[in-house]
């Protein structure tokens, strides 16, 4: 799906549930939308000062937490980076597989693994609230 195609279903789904899709939101959505691998907090400011030259760390971590919190974003917790979820429009387990070479994060759904976790979570009588799991290892460019 394209940059433009992506960031009209976004703006379809803010519309849906009655928040907004600022500029600025749009433009680190966009910036994410352009890569395949986990871009980092200040690395997505540096990109985004291009445009907005007056933008600090708490614009970029504004626009984060709310892409986070609307599922437009997951975060890459061995990396502290982000990537753009392609799949928004619907909830769903994650699995990243994550290149230590070249940082490309490839974005799995299986329910299979999630639907493991979450019998074996209840075994122990704890209840998953949200899981995203992280395999790092190398891609199929960098082997």
């Amino acid at each position: 799906m394209t940059v433009e195609a992506l960031t009209e279903k976004a703006k379809v789904v803010c519309n849906d549930k009655g928040v907004r899709f600022t500029t600025i939101r749009e433009k680190v959505f966009r910036l994410l939308a352009e890569t395949q691998a986990g871009v980092g907090a200040y690395d997505l400011l540096e990109q985004l000062k291009q445009t907005e030259p007056n933008a600090k760390p708490a614009t970029i971590y504004r626009a984060l937490d709310f892409l986070a919190e609307m599922g437009f974003i997951h975060k890459i917790e061995s990396t502290n980076a982000f990537m753009l979820c392609h799949h928004f429009d619907h909830t769903h387990p994650v699995q990243l597989l994550v290149c230590e070479k070249c940082g490309h994060v490839e974005e799995l759904h299986s329910h299979a693994i999630a639907h493991e976790l979450n019998n074996q979570a209840t075994e122990l009588g704890f209840k998953v609230e949200s899981q995203t799991i992280e395999a790092r290892g190398i891609c199929t460019k960098c082997q």
